[in-house]
């Protein structure tokens, strides 16, 4: 079984259960070959930053009851793609990231220090 590390190199721990994220919707982000996109960030999402992904093209607020999806609010945990989140610091909207859910294939989008910067908890 594979175990799959966090950008601190340690197990990578759940991002969120409600609601069930994460490319394999198993509450993880690990990144998996299939996984194209990535969605390996664990964000706590922002107001900021779910009207800057609708103005992008990928709307997470609007429920998609066909795809099981309920549709962001501020403050969910999500699984994010990470050129989107680096799109999203670029532009100054990026939502705050757990380093412990946050899948070490994120280091070939951005910075281990641009993550520390905006992980929960840290100085803003």
């Amino acid at each position: 079984m594979t175990e799959y590390k966090n950008v601190l190199g340690t197990p990578l721990q759940t991002c969120s259960l409600d609601p069930l994220a994460g490319y394999t919707r198993e509450g993880s982000c690990k990144v998996t070959e299939d996984d194209m996109g990535v969605h390996g960030v664990c964000a706590v999402v922002t107001e900021e930053f779910l009207e800057f992904s609708k103005m992008m093209g990928n709307d997470l607020s609007t429920p998609m009851p066909l795809y099981n999806f309920p549709g962001l609010q501020p403050g969910d945990r999500w699984c994010l793609c990470a050129a989107r989140w680096k799109e999203a610091l670029d532009n100054d909207v990026a939502p705050p990231v757990d380093l412990m859910a946050t899948h070490e294939a994120v280091l070939s989008y951005t910075t281990f220090a641009e993550l520390l910067l905006h992980s929960i908890g840290s100085e803003q």
